[in-house]
């Protein structure tokens, strides 16, 4: 009986000598935070805040350690502390912390928090492309709901980005609001974007015409690179795949001087395996080498005046073909191979004039050089474009803002094909168009919380003449803010560059064929908007519903029907209709588990001669996810994927006895990461986890890429043909990364 009195009076000693913190944790206007975290760094206690933000954490400790405190919405904290014997009281003041409601600048020109925008702005940080990480932008922007990568070769594995169903040559992309990829590079300059130095990825879905000119009818990537002074010092990403594949990107901040600060990137890809599943004697995936060198430098000024200019070079070297192909039969019929080389050079920068005024002189000029064969095909390329802009922004009264803008854009391209020859087909003639613009925005607080934003730009183009783009856009928003409509209305206008933007008139699988001159096309946009915002008491939700509606006059589409032997383009005799409706579902729990899905369904037709058809290689549904649940010892996992719905594909006549229709394919996704300090993480896991692939006769006639065997009196004979494609070959992968990070 005594043994057991003196162990009963040892436990109740031990319980007085442990000791605790204990407080209430407020935001900085004095509302109670419920269910924040609060734990001691390095150890495995830890406790979270009650519904009157009060907390308490027992420990029986000595020494120094640190106190870490969260919360979603708020910015984390961390103490100092000594623990000793005795209770401490440590109320805490968190900051909000406004990442949840992002700076955006891609829907007005001008800094704005993402709520407040009356254009509708999608931001994707960092964090988000890391769940599935990828060797380049084109394919990251696969689990960005609305958005599809298309390749658009069996052989060369080039594409370009799709926007509700609208081409790549309707997405306009941006680094750092700069017009960079555009034209030659639609196809090939997706790639080599050092992903180091990617602070967030703004998608603007519908024309932007207004602010962005020609091109911008589908929609607007905006890539954004980290600012030199708060980026780390070194970050480097490594990863390898099952496969043979090889992606090392490295960013380092640097420093010239006291008021000179740089971001060196560069990004390495190699991938030289032959690699052929499916058995047609074609590799799966393309061979590449590829080195991009990005270098972006901050001058600090007086009176905080912004003066920045970036630059990037990327060459590639990439081919596709028979697994037998050699460098020696370039451009021969001997074997079958495409083999491109690119050069491409980029710069780009902003300078705010020393004026009491708010004026910046932006600009940016690109060099791309393509030299490739296509089997037997040389395609040789160059194309120049420099563009400059003067913006004025000013503050006319408390409720308005007035954006206006002098514009000038010149694109010179030159190639080896007819496009570029005179009228009498006998000499080369350059392409030369300038491009001069003037562009006003006013937007206008009609209240608190009613916003109307008008614009109107004026274009002209030195060969088609006059080009007006005007826009409508209102929002309105709840006292909260959590319930934000918009409305939109918007023109667009694109002069189309065949040779530049589609591969399949390079190939060389079918004779180009141009029935008359292509006028510009036109389109009117409409979009309607409506976010919902829900916060419970151990989640935050926000749900973002679309309605888009595009309206096509003049469209130049490639007719592969009519003549399997061609590809036709004309302007369509006709009109054609993308609508559709989009949801996204982004949802944060406290207990560490972050849901964003999402789903698009669209009807994009062409209507000509009173006949509707559904347009080639577009999904009539799609939807993306990304699953996370991040543990207390810093071990996450990542389950991210997609799903799309039939496409309609290209055939070559009533011979072609592949499927007219896609099937429904999902590709998925699992990674796993650990945190083994602020420094050091390595994740890895399985790419297309269902080992999902196209038919093994999406190359029509493999065995023989130059028609040797084709019977010419045969008009519906069947001949080589890469172009029907809607997925990649490649299958199921493992791979393994290390990152690395130096504050």
């Amino acid at each position: 009986m005594k043994n057991y009195i003196v162990i009963i009076l040892l436990l109740i000693s031990q319980v007085g000598i442990g000791q605790s913190i204990k407080g209430k944790i407020t935001s900085k206007n004095g509302d109670a935070i419920p269910f924040a975290n609060i734990f001691l760094k390095n150890t495995k206690l830890g406790t979270n805040s009650t519904e009157d933000g009060s907390y308490e954490l027992n420990y029986k400790l000595k020494g120094k350690y640190t106190l870490v405190v969260s919360s979603i919405g708020f910015k984390t904290l961390t103490y100092n502390l000594v623990l000793e014997s005795n209770n401490r009281i440590k109320n805490i003041v968190l900051e909000d912390d406004n990442s949840l409601d992002e700076i955006v600048i891609s829907g007005t020109l001008r800094p704005v928090s993402k709520s407040a925008s009356p254009v509708p702005v999608e931001v994707y940080s960092k964090t988000f492309f890391k769940k599935n990480p990828t060797p380049s932008v084109f394919e990251s922007l696969q689990n960005v709901n609305g958005i599809r990568p298309q390749l658009n070769c069996n052989v060369c594995n080039t594409g370009d980005i799709h926007i509700n169903g609208l081409e790549g040559p309707y997405t306009f992309v941006l680094i750092d609001g700069m017009p960079i990829v555009s034209g030659l590079s639609t196809v090939y300059g997706l790639t080599g974007i050092p992903q180091a130095l990617i602070e967030r990825v703004e998608v603007v879905k519908g024309p932007a015409s207004t602010l962005y000119g020609s091109e911008a009818v589908g929609g607007i990537i905006n890539i954004i690179t980290k600012k030199p002074t708060n980026a780390p010092k070194l970050s480097t990403d490594v990863f390898a795949s099952s496969w043979g594949e090889v992606n090392t990107d490295i960013g380092l901040r640097y420093q010239i001087s006291e008021k000179v600060q740089g971001l060196l990137g560069v990004n390495y890809f190699n991938f030289q395996n032959r690699v052929d599943n499916n058995n047609d004697n074609f590799t799966d995936l393309t061979l590449q080498n590829r080195i991009s060198i990005f270098n972006k430098i901050n001058i600090e000024r007086k009176s905080n005046k912004v003066f920045t200019i970036a630059g990037r070079y990327v060459y590639e070297d990439r081919w596709g073909g028979e697994l037998d192909w050699e460098r020696k039969f370039r451009g021969s019929n001997l074997v079958y191979g495409e083999s491109i080389y690119t050069n491409r050079w980029e710069t780009f920068g902003t300078y705010q004039l020393p004026t009491t005024e708010n004026i910046k002189f932006q600009f940016s000029a690109n060099g791309h050089y393509q030299d490739s064969f296509y089997g037997t095909d040389s395609y040789d390329a160059t194309q120049l474009i420099a563009f400059g802009q003067l913006v004025y922004d000013t503050k006319i009264n408390e409720k308005q803002d007035l954006l206006l803008g002098l514009a000038y854009r010149y694109t010179y391209y030159d190639d080896n094909t007819f496009a570029t020859l005179d009228e009498t087909g006998n000499f080369n003639q350059p392409s030369k168009i300038h491009l001069p613009g003037i562009f006003a925005q006013d937007e206008i607080s009609i209240t608190d919380r009613k916003k109307l934003l008008l614009g109107l730009r004026w274009d002209y183009n030195s060969v088609h003449g006059s080009i007006l783009s005007p826009r409508i856009n209102y929002k309105w928003n709840s006292r909260d803010k959590s319930n934000i409509f918009r409305i939109s209305v918007g023109n667009g206008f694109r002069v189309a560059n065949v040779f530049t933007e589609d591969h399949a008139a390079l190939t060389g699988a079918r004779e180009v064929e141009f029935q008359g001159n292509l006028d510009p096309e036109t389109s009117w946009n409409a979009n309607i908007n409506y976010v919902k915002k829900i916060n419970t008491e151990n989640s935050f939700i926000t749900l973002d519903a679309s309605a888009f509606y595009t309206y096509f006059n003049n469209r130049i589409l490639p007719d592969y029907e009519t003549d399997p032997n061609k590809i036709i383009y004309a302007n369509l005799e006709g009109f054609s209709i993308s609508k559709g409706v989009s949801l996204n579902a982004d949802i944060l729990f406290t207990n560490g588990l972050a849901i964003n899905a999402g789903v698009t369904l669209m009807d994009v037709s062409v209507t000509e001669n009173n006949i509707k058809r559904r347009q080639l290689l577009t999904e009539s549904f799609s939807g993306v996810w990304s699953i996370s649940y991040k543990f207390d010892n810093n071990f996450t996992v990542d389950y991210t994927g997609n799903l799309y719905g039939p496409m309609r594909l290209p055939l070559l006549g009533p011979k072609d006895d592949r499927p007219e229709y896609s099937p429904w394919f999902s590709i998925q996704n699992i990674q796993l990461s650990k945190k083994f300090t602020n420094s050091w993480e390595i994740y890895g896991g399985i790419k297309n986890l269902l080992n999902f692939t196209p038919a093994a006769n999406s190359i029509s006639r493999a065995f023989d890429p130059f028609d040797e065997q084709v019977d010419p009196n045969d008009p519906d004979a069947l001949t080589f043909d890469p172009s029907y494609v809607y997925a990649s070959n490649q299958g199921i992968r493992a791979f393994l990364g290390v990152r690395f990070t130096l504050f």
